[in-house]
C-alpha cells in the first residue's frame, strides 16, 4: 500500500513535470508521474533510493519495480523476511511487503536520471514527512550518496554530519539509524562494486539493529 504523505499530481519542479509530459507522450501506457512510496506504513524500515527509473518506476509505477536496479533489492527483501516474493515485476504481482517501505529521495523521473540540487531540495518535504512516520528504534537504508544526502536534508542535518560509506550506521534524532549502502543499480553491479555479498551484509547490520 502506498503512504499518505504523497502528491501523485505535484509538478512543482518545472523540468521534471515537462519531461514526464513528453514521456507520457512517447510511452502512452507509462505510469510517468511522480512514484509513490510503496510497502507497509507502519514499517521500521525505510529504503530510500535516488528515483525512478526511465523503464522501471516510472513505467510501472512503484518504486525499483521492472528495472536491473529493483532485482538485488527486493531479492534481499525477500531473502530477510520483508517481502512475499523475491521479485517485483508489475502493480498487479500480489508482491507485499512488511515492516519495510521503499522510497526514493526524488518522486519523478529526471532526465538522464540526474535531478537537479533545486529538485532534490523541492522533493524533500515528502521525504521529511515519511521519516515522521517511523518508530523511535527506526532504520533508514540509503542507496547512494544521493538518497543519504536527502535524509540528512529531510532531518535538518548538516550535510557533513554523517559521511557517506558502504555499509556504515550512522545515528541520528530521535532513536533513528542511518544505514548506508551502494547503489543496487547495474553499473554497480555489474563492476561488483556491490555484489549480493555485500549487500546481505548491510541487511545483517539492518537486522541487527533493528532486534536491537
Amino acid at each position: 500500500m502506498n503512504t499518505p504523505i504523497f502528491n501523485q499530481q505535484c509538478r512543482l519542479c518545472p523540468r521534471l513535470a515537462s519531461f514526464l509530459d513528453d514521456v507520457k507522450q512517447k510511452y502512452p501506457d507509462y505510469h510517468a508521474r511522480p512514484v509513490a512510496p510503496f510497502g507497509d506504513v507502519n514499517a521500521q524500515l525505510l529504503v530510500v533510493g535516488l528515483a525512478p527509473g526511465m523503464h522501471g518506476a516510472n513505467a510501472s509505477g512503484r518504486p525499483f519495480t521492472g528495472d536491473y536496479a529493483g532485482l538485488l533489492l527486493y531479492e534481499a527483501l525477500h531473502e530477510f523476511g520483508y517481502s512475499n516474493q523475491p521479485t517485483s515485476e508489475s502493480l498487479h504481482d500480489g508482491l507485499m511487503l512488511t515492516n519495510c517501505r521503499i522510497s526514493n529521495a526524488v518522486k519523478c523521473l529526471p532526465p538522464q536520471n540526474k535531478p537537479t540540487g533545486e529538485e532534490i531540495t523541492q522533493c524533500n518535504s515528502f521525504l521529511a514527512a515519511e521519516l515522521t512516520t517511523l518508530p523511535e528504534n527506526g532504520v533508514i537504508l540509503a542507496l547512494g550518496t544521493v538518497a543519504h544526502q536527502a535524509v540528512l536534508k529531510a532531518l535538518g542535518l548538516k550535510a557533513n554530519s554523517a559521511k557517506f560509506a558502504h555499509n556504515v550506521q550512522h545515528a541520528l534524532p530521535n532513536g533513528l539509524t542511518l544505514v548506508d549502502s551502494y547503489h543496487t543499480s547495474r553499473y554497480n553491479v555489474q563492476t561488483k562494486r556491490l555484489t549480493k555479498a555485500r549487500f546481505t551484509e548491510v541487511f545483517q547490520r539492518i537486522e541487527q539493529l533493528l532486534k536491537a
